[in-house]
């Protein structure tokens, strides 16, 4: 089957996280975002690509602070609610019914409930005429204790990552599972030695 350029998110799932911001008046705004991704192991930098009429945009333009919230799927009925149109002096914590986490390095605040959380600085805009890649560098990562394993990878059974596939009508939520399947970084590397194996040990 050959489908549309554009229909990607039917093949690709993706995740969805919420930023949050506040605005240069104070009011907080939540968005749900799934093209997002970090940028190279093991920079701190996190990238989004945003439509141009966005309140986040604006927001992150004029504070240069985001959080990016990583939901489980329990938060799958907050998705509508965040996405909808409000106008910018409403405060979408309200609006959906969430209730807010103060942030440890950033104004911004995070969102209650997640299972993760990214305090990000804008680091770069790099502006297109259809779109704008918004890349943050990470100042504070925080994991709630029962989605983290001791090996400091995610525990998918607890954590439960809110994703998404695309449909012809609109977006199928999904999860992810672990499939037991368990690979050192250096194996890629002829010595079989991980190049970067210092920087997870750094304090």
């Amino acid at each position: 089957m050959i489908i549309k350029p554009f229909k990607r998110e039917s093949l690709l799932p993706l995740p969805v996280a919420f930023i949050s911001t506040i605005s240069a008046d104070g009011v907080r705004n939540i968005a749900p975002y799934s093209c997002i991704m970090p940028v190279l192991r093991p920079l701190d930098l996190i990238c989004l690509a945003s439509a141009w009429k966005r309140d986040t945009l604006n927001n992150i333009r004029a504070t240069g602070e985001f959080v990016v919230n990583l939901a489980g799927a329990d938060l799958a009925d907050k998705v509508i609610p965040t996405a909808r149109f409000s106008p910018p002096e409403a405060d979408e914590f309200i609006l959906a019914g969430l209730s807010a986490k103060p942030s440890v390095e950033i104004k911004a605040p995070g969102i209650e409930g997640c299972y993760a959380w990214m305090e990000c600085r804008l680091w770069k805009l790099y502006e297109e005429s259809q779109f704008v890649l918004i890349v943050g560098q990470v100042v504070h990562c925080e994991v709630a204790d029962a989605a983290c394993l001791p090996d400091g990878s995610i525990n998918l059974e607890t954590a439960r990552p809110l994703m998404i596939t695309g449909s012809n009508q609109g977006m199928k939520f999904c999860t992810a599972f672990d499939i037991h399947r368990f690979e050192p970084f250096g194996a890629m590397f002829p010595n079989g030695k991980d190049p970067l194996a210092a920087k997870y040990t750094e304090e």
